[in-house]
């Protein structure tokens, strides 16, 4: 299934409105999520905790926006 279109979603997980691609759950391989809490699932799946999760994830939206260290 490709979601390239612009429209906007919402996910159950978080409650967050998205554009996108979404991700796919990990808990039932079906759900579709938000990229965030796609990445989420998958640093959970690993042990990183909730406090690293926010850290990865705000590295991740500055290199987004373009203002991450190369």
């Amino acid at each position: 299934m490709k979601h390239t279109d612009g429209k906007k979603r919402v996910c159950p997980r978080c409650g967050q409105a998205y554009r996108g691609r979404p991700a796919v759950s990990r808990a039932d391989n079906e759900t579709l999520l938000c990229p965030d809490c796609g990445t989420r699932e998958a640093l959970e799946s690993i042990g990183v905790g909730a406090a690293e999760q926010d850290s990865i994830l705000a590295a991740i939206h500055r290199c987004a926006e373009g203002g991450g260290k190369r």
